[in-house]
């Protein structure tokens, strides 16, 4: 936690340094970022989110003790020492449970923040911003304040049962869609320092009334839009001009950072721009996803150009029948005609594919084209023609799951250096 914790005294000493969220549930995607922290000697933080994994198992099936082990197991597999391993909990709260009333969406909230910490998550973004069924779609500043600290109250309570170190919270109004966008965009507006300053100012005077001065002590920062965000086929990349404002806010509040959420796509100069300014809490998830799909639709393509009688990108023809089959995580996200949908479906920067990994037919396929080209020595023309970054790779005996994990890490070493200034001078 110590790297955190540092967060804004590195800021205010002019030598600003960051960490990448990784937002994903993804074993492969988990791999990656835990190799590369083993080999990079750093602090790697992997957050769950409310939806993906909750005390009723969430979209991936998982209770926060189960991501938890699972995560551990595969950080001692590559030699990630456990004391350079956070486990975060990202837009904990009501948001599940929107459709029932507050106060039942808000003791399921509370059995959730308890397991995370129950578990070992100790960075925990507070999310209760969304109203619940009967209430206005975004809430007030005092309401929000109000739950969280509530939920504050409950994962404290947690973690002194729980033993360890005492949660480091996240909080704000300000949340981007989980995700990305929907629709296209041209522009972002960044958080008005006004609305910040208010925002922050609340949520201390909330805390402090409810006697949780000391938890508030333990807030790292708050949650802004610095005008960042991807939709299904753009992104909108950090201006520094159009945030100033909002960075200066934290010149009166030292002890605080803001937290940058839809980074993804962003690229190594934006990231390190957003680090610089003051928002030095980076979170990634769809892009990881996406170039693990990109490179897994790659080898299908060599795999179809490589082995007789491995099919035609059967990998592909599989997804499309397990999206259409289930439709519910991606037809309200994906407009158009179903020429239209079909091609987002699979090549959406939102990469709503992702959540249909587990699912047992997609699980095979991956696993029957992770079979078909294991060993195989393949071609540096077939490289240079479906996975040209790969060329490495070529002519040796081909280690398909290595390929995948190095696709991945390629995007979080760009986080890495735009977090490490030392790294991107070197």
């Amino acid at each position: 936690m110590r790297v955190l914790d540092e967060l804004a005294a590195l800021r205010r000493a002019g030598t600003p340094r960051g960490i990448t969220s990784v937002c994903s549930a993804h074993p492969l995607v988990l791999r990656a970022a835990l190799r590369h922290a083993a080999a990079a000697g750093s602090t790697v933080l992997i957050e769950a989110t409310c939806n993906q994994v909750n005390h009723r198992g969430g979209y991936t099936g998982m209770v926060p003790g189960d991501f938890a082990a699972l995560v551990r197991r595969i950080a001692e597999e590559e030699g990630c020492l456990s004391d350079r391993l956070v486990l975060g909990g990202d837009h904990l709260g009501p948001n599940p449970w929107r459709d029932q009333p507050a106060e039942a969406a808000m003791t399921e909230a509370e059995d959730m923040v308890a397991a995370y910490v129950a578990a070992g998550f100790r960075k925990i973004h507070l999310d209760a911003s969304m109203g619940c069924a009967g209430e206005p779609e975004a809430l007030d500043d005092a309401t929000t304040a109000g739950r969280a600290a509530r939920l504050a109250r409950v994962a404290d309570a947690a973690a002194r049962e729980a033993g360890g170190e005492m949660p480091r919270f996240i909080l704000g109004t300000e949340v981007p869609p989980p995700g990305g966008a929907d629709h296209a965009l041209d522009h972002i507006e960044p958080t008005s320092p006004k609305a910040a300053r208010r925002t922050i100012v609340v949520h201390r005077e909330v805390f402090a009334r409810e006697g949780l001065g000391d938890a508030f002590g333990r807030v790292l920062g708050f949650v802004v839009q610095p005008g960042v965000e991807f939709s299904n086929q753009n992104v909108i990349r950090y201006d520094p001009a159009r945030a100033q404002a909002l960075s200066q806010v934290l010149d009166d509040e030292p002890g605080l950072v803001f937290e940058a959420h839809s980074t993804d796509y962003q690229g190594t100069a934006p990231l390190a721009r957003l680090v610089r300014d003051g928002f030095p809490i980076l979170k990634v998830g769809p892009e990881l996803t996406f170039v693990l799909r990109e490179a897994l639709y790659a080898l299908d393509l060599i795999a179809t150009d490589l082995r007789p009688g491995y099919g035609d990108r059967p990998l592909m023809r599989v997804m499309e029948q397990v999206m259409c089959a289930s439709p519910g995580h991606w037809l309200r996200h994906y407009p158009g005609e179903p020429a239209e949908q079909h091609v987002l479906r699979h090549y959406s920067l939102s990469d709503r594919i992702r959540y249909y990994w587990p699912e047992p037919p997609a699980a095979e396929a991956v696993s029957r084209l992770v079979a078909a080209l294991r060993g195989q020595r393949v071609p540096l023309p077939l490289l240079r023609q479906h996975l040209p970054a790969a060329q490495a790779f070529a002519d040796a005996p081909l280690d398909p799951e290595a390929l995948l994990v190095w696709r991945v890490t390629q995007s979080l070493e760009a986080y890495h250096a735009a977090c490490n200034p030392e790294a991107m001078k070197g």
